[in-house]
């Protein structure tokens, strides 16, 4: 960790702070204890796995800045298709129209997907990515002659957005709470990683297949987080819930949405968590590592039932959009982000890495009150209390030591976890994971 300490960067960073206070609501934060209490980063640049205050700091980026980052920060391969496509064409819309870049990237994007998904729907991020799936569902069966199924299944604990469609779908309550009268149909059933991460995904299972069997009628579709349900303290869970779940919804004809946004593009391991599994979805949502950090772009992908459920009279189209969808800044940054996991072997080059995290999470037990380590692929979590909280302040504590020794680890409450670039040098790596284990040991006493 560097510092320049100079007066011009000290007062850069206090007319920063100030105007951020003045005028800006961040999201998921307590505003009032934001207000008075905290002393926010102020980034002012990023490189790698690494972000740079306005001080000169570096701090490892533990969280890959909210998962978006899987190739590190400002690849040079995508700023570089970022540039060259700014200077031919920024945007254009896709409402009857059509561009090489968003053609290409459908095509691209097709063929590395799970058999089965055959087109796309481009949107904006992964909220919208997941409420475009929620749309296609309910008018599917609405133009089968079915209305009646609209009716959605998903986990508690469970978070895929925050459209409010996508709030609907959330089973973490402090999320969904206010909004709880407002919301579309949905029903939760138990989280197949156990109360915290454990095996309970037979019970959970059967859980599951009585919510289905006397509601199929009225299921829309059930949703899901592939392997790992990340905002409910990356609750691990094993992909013979997920092979069940497929053959459960064929036998009941229920779509299944698998929301691929924070696990897909080799966050789990396999370019989707779904492919563990071999469970083939209906519809595919997929956001954050798609254009690797660099624009907000996302999509849905259907399979050719889905599409062909929206064929014929004009009354049966999908008259829904986004003025972005497919924006070409977007599409080339995302095209380049495909070639960039082929030429770069970036799923094999990560499988050393997600080794050496799953060892140091396991590592971490031989400390007080630290419990349940697990990990998936480049995400490794333990928790700091018995009966974790996202509310929790242990994490939190974790995060200001963390942050004071050079890295940045936003927790889940009490959930400690890190889900790193997955091109994130290995030096770098036993770095973070250093910082992680020091960290933790000043907060529980070792």
């Amino acid at each position: 960790m560097t510092t320049s300490g100079t007066g011009d960067a000290a007062a850069r960073r206090a007319a920063i702070v100030r105007a951020d206070k003045a005028c800006v609501w961040h999201p998921y934060t307590p505003m009032q204890r934001y207000l008075d209490e905290v002393d926010p980063l102020v980034i002012d640049r990023a490189a790698g796995a690494r972000l740079f205050d306005v001080d000169g700091r570096s701090y490892l980026d533990a969280n890959s800045s909210w998962w978006v980052a899987l190739l590190g920060h400002n690849h040079p391969r995508l700023v570089a298709a970022l540039r060259a496509q700014a200077g031919k064409l920024c945007h254009t819309s896709l409402a009857g129209v059509t561009h090489e870049g968003a053609a290409r990237l459908a095509e691209e994007l097709v063929a590395v997907a799970p058999p089965g998904l055959e087109k796309v729907f481009f949107s904006d991020d992964g909220s919208t990515a997941v409420e475009v799936a929620i749309k296609l569902a309910v008018q599917l069966w609405f133009n089968e002659g079915r209305p009646a199924r609209k009716r959605f299944v998903a986990l508690d604990g469970a978070f895929h957005g925050e459209t409010l469609g996508a709030t609907s779908l959330g089973g973490v309550e402090v999320f969904r709470r206010p909004f709880a009268g407002v919301v579309l149909d949905c029903v939760h059933v138990p989280t197949p990683g156990g109360a915290r991460g454990g095996d309970g995904h037979a019970a959970a299972f059967d859980a599951l297949a009585e919510v289905v069997r006397r509601g199929a009628d009225e299921i829309a579709a059930v949703v899901l987080e592939p392997r790992v349900q990340g905002a409910a303290g990356m609750l691990v869970y094993d992909a013979e819930y997920l092979r069940r779940t497929r053959a459960l919804c064929d036998d009941h004809d229920v779509l299944l949405i698998i929301d691929e946004v924070f696990t897909g593009y080799g966050r789990t391991g396999p370019m989707w968590a779904c492919e563990a599994a071999g469970a083939r979805p209906d519809l595919l949502c997929t956001a954050k590592g798609f254009c690797g950090g660099v624009l907000p772009m996302a999509a849905t992908l259907a399979s050719r039932r889905v599409f062909d459920a929206f064929l014929g009279a004009p009354d049966r189209a999908f008259y829904y959009g986004h003025s972005f969808c497919g924006n070409p800044l977007g599409a080339a940054v995302a095209r380049e982000v495909l070639a960039i996991y082929r030429d770069e072997d970036i799923l094999a080059r990560a499988a050393p890495k997600a080794r050496r995290i799953a060892d140091a999470f396991e590592a971490l037990c031989d400390l007080p009150s630290v419990v349940r380590p697990r990990s998936i692929g480049m995400i490794g979590a333990v928790d700091l209390a018995a009966t974790a909280s996202y509310l929790g302040g242990a994490g939190w504590r974790v995060y200001e030591e963390a942050r004071r020794r050079g890295a940045y680890l936003r927790p889940l409450g009490d959930t400690v976890y890190v889900a790193p670039p997955l091109t994130i040098p290995d030096a770098d790596l036993e770095e973070l994971l250093a910082i992680v284990r020091a960290s933790i040991a000043a907060v529980v006493g070792a």
